[in-house]
């Protein structure tokens, strides 16, 4: 398993682990010696042990269960939080260095893939750093329905009005929205 794998090569122990991580040390033990599902743990877990062995959530699912396909939206989460913990410049070198885009895309998990692409073209933007040309076709690419944040789908349902759904195109960012992706908040993140 990838966190027993984790914590040898970097002489952790699970004690120390679990308190820079605020995982339990009994969650952990369950964890590594396979009597907890890892797909059934919560995703704030995962994440905090990820962050500390600095893994991906996607990564621990991954060595749990195979190529591991996480939902859309906890994929644009952790995403988020990425760019939060490591900042605009290292998170651009990241996907850059792993090619994780064109990794993702193909796999026929476009969007994912896009969403990543169009991540890496905003924070390039604001960060005034020329575009990389290595994805330009995908660039080219979009989906064929717009993908709205589930917050958005919801509260046009609770109120019976599309108000909320014409009011996030409105806001999304363009970076994602040539993409077909519905996205205005990628900063604000807990």
């Amino acid at each position: 398993m990838l966190i027993n794998d984790e914590l040898k090569k970097q002489n952790m122990t699970k004690y120390r682990l679990s308190k820079e991580s605020g995982v339990p040390q009994a969650t952990i033990n369950d964890i590594c010696s396979g009597k907890a599902e890892i797909e059934k743990c919560a995703a704030g877990t995962l994440y905090r042990l990820a962050k500390v062995l600095g893994l991906t959530v996607e990564d621990i699912l991954k060595s749990a269960k195979g190529d591991y396909r996480e939902s859309f939206e906890t994929f644009k989460s952790n995403i988020c939080h990425r760019v939060k913990d490591m900042g605009d410049l290292d998170f651009i070198v990241d996907v850059l260095e792993s090619d994780r885009i064109q990794i993702l895309f193909d796999k026929k998990w476009y969007p994912e893939a896009l969403y990543l692409l169009a991540m890496l073209d905003y924070l390039s933007e604001e960060n005034n750093i020329p575009l990389c040309t290595k994805y330009n076709d995908i660039r080219t690419q979009k989906l064929e329905k717009p993908v709205f944040p589930i917050g958005v789908l919801l509260a046009g349902e609770v109120l019976k009005s599309d108000e909320p759904v014409r009011k996030a195109e409105q806001e999304a960012i363009p970076a994602f929205r040539r993409f077909n992706i519905i996205e205005s908040e990628i900063r604000n993140v807990v």
